[in-house]
């Protein structure tokens, strides 16, 4: 189920995300949203519907000092918070001493991070990803609008990840977040 893209501009970070919820071949357009804002973070999941509502309503995301450095922070920090927040809800699963979770996209503070389901944390070069069973039609819409506005392509690269993928419903929800000011000029000093 599911596609969710999310895309870097400036010191903005745009994301969006379809509504379909999936069971095997039942398919359920949900009035819940997969793409949210949590404190100074835009998120938007795929998984499971109880995983995102865990990172939307309990996960407490952690301050973040301005000299600390954002990849680390979401390595350690973030990801330390959701861990707690998904075991608290009983969601995190273990299995043969091996903790997983889901799989999620973060934008903060101007940059965009997607966190898999054994919680590594990874940044795509490109300034753009999309995660979901529509992953692949969104990257290739992403890679074929570079230029345009972008909230058009994001908006753009969910329209053709419904068109080839069963899984991707509209209505889309498309967001975005602003960079903090002094962590901008903290960082750029």
């Amino acid at each position: 189920m599911t596609c969710i893209v999310g895309l870097v501009d400036g010191d903005r970070v745009w994301m969006g995300g379809d509504s379909a919820g999936v069971n095997g071949l039942d398919i359920t357009v949900r009035a819940d949203t997969k793409v949210f804002r949590n404190g100074d973070c835009l998120i938007g999941f795929t998984s499971s519907f109880r995983m995102g509502q865990l990172l939307h309503y309990r996960l407490d995301v952690p301050e973040r000092e301005p000299d600390t450095d954002l990849f680390r922070y979401m390595v350690v920090d973030f990801v330390d918070s959701v861990r707690n927040c998904l075991k608290d809800g009983g969601y995190a699963h273990r299995s043969n001493e091996v903790e997983t979770g889901g799989t999620f996209m973060v934008g903060c503070d101007g940059r965009l991070f997607t966190v898999q389901s054994d919680y590594q944390v990874g940044e795509a070069v490109r300034g753009f990803h999309a995660i979901g069973c529509g992953s692949d039609y969104a990257l290739g819409s992403l890679a074929s609008t570079v230029g345009q506005p972008p909230e058009e392509r994001v908006l753009k690269a969910l329209e053709c990840a419904e068109l080839f993928n069963g899984g991707v419903r509209a209505p889309f929800t498309i967001q975005s977040i602003v960079r903090r000011p002094h962590l901008a000029l903290t960082e750029a000093a």
